[in-house]
């Protein structure tokens, strides 16, 4: 992945698509003076690097039937939609599909995730002109910025699927669990390295989710120690195998006196690790989901400057993770998050 900042001649080449969008969201210069480690070349949407709200609902939109696709009519829903409002943070990514539907030119790295071997991706749960997250302390915020969010897409847009997500119970400052009972974003980039691994040279992202069912019946049934074995770290501390501690670097060398890998050559963290990628990171900012009947697992989102480092590592994950025995990928979805200058969306929805 190439981490330093595209040439000016590339960035050019995407004004066509993504600064006309983006204007409608009240995008616009970098702020003067802005430290490096805090914010990069241009202002960015709310929703990503902040700390996660503990509840979320995640929307995808169609451009509507029936109608002839106009950008202005786009920009129109988006402007509506707004940029921020107190107590929630509405993040929108734009679909490979709307780009091309409007005849704009495709941010340089944005196309549809190819077909991963285990996937049982569900067409309800998939896919998505526009996707959109909204993040608040409160169910009731998500669910009132939704019915606004969807009454202003005017039959510009209409509604193609919705989930609602949870973070279990955790404290402040420390990583969530997810319904597997470990810690899920450990080894997220710090705040610092964002403008490295995340944000793109003018201030979008890419954005890429899935909707992972886990069989978390079968999985806590296994004794605790090969569950452990599974993911690669302590259920307890969440530190590698190995180690004590939460943060300390995972060994991918370490041995026991037996010859064997203490982190085991099929376990999550080991398939997942960045080193196998050059060092290049995602931020994975994930949520619960529990729809009842058995139907529960992980809404995967994660934001990156080049989304084939997530295709690199689902495919190694695909080739032998041992907890993809109680996983299974039922909805899929990928976007450009565009950059943008106001303190974020959801002030138009107030």
């Amino acid at each position: 992945m190439n981490a330093a900042p595209r040439p000016a001649r590339r960035r050019t080449l995407l004004t066509s698509a993504t600064a006309v969008l983006a204007s409608a969201l009240g995008c616009g210069p970098p702020r003067p003076g802005a430290p490096e480690d805090r914010r990069p070349a241009l202002p960015v949407q709310a929703g990503v690097a902040e700390p996660q709200p503990r509840h979320v609902t995640l929307l995808a939109f169609d451009l509507a039937a029936g109608r002839t696709p106009r950008l202005a009519d786009v920009r129109r829903v988006l402007t509506a939609w707004g940029t921020r409002s107190g107590g929630r943070t509405v993040t929108v990514a734009v679909g490979p599909g709307l780009y091309r539907t409007l005849g704009l030119r495709l941010p340089r790295l944005l196309r549809e995730l190819p077909a991963f071997p285990g996937d049982r991706l569900d067409p309800a749960y998939s896919g998505g002109d526009l996707l959109v997250q909204v993040c608040a302390d409160d169910p009731g915020r998500c669910a009132r910025a939704v019915h606004r969010l969807t009454d202003r897409a005017d039959g510009v847009l209409t509604p193609r699927w919705r989930q609602d997500g949870f973070l279990p119970p955790h404290r402040a400052g420390q990583t969530p669990r997810n319904l597997f009972g470990f810690k899920d974003g450990t080894e997220n980039p710090a705040r610092g390295q964002l403008p490295r691994w995340v944000w793109d040279a003018d201030g979008g992202t890419y954005l890429v989710h899935r909707r992972i069912h886990m069989d978390t019946r079968r999985f806590t049934a296994l004794p605790a120690s090969r569950q452990e074995e599974i993911i690669g770290r302590h259920r307890a501390s969440g530190a590698p195998l190995g180690a004590d501690h939460e943060h300390t670097p995972v060994d991918l060398y370490a041995k026991t006196p037996q010859g064997r890998y203490v982190v085991p050559a099929d376990a999550h963290v080991r398939l997942a690790h960045s080193r196998l990628d050059g060092g290049a990171r995602m931020l994975r900012r994930g949520y619960s989901y529990d729809d009842g009947n058995g139907d529960q697992g992980l809404l995967f989102l994660a934001y990156m400057r080049d989304p084939g480092l997530f295709v690199r590592v689902q495919e190694r994950l695909a080739a032998g993770d041992a907890m993809a025995a109680f996983t299974q990928a039922r909805g899929s979805a990928i976007g450009y998050v565009l950059p943008c200058a106001g303190p974020s969306l959801g002030d138009g929805l107030r």
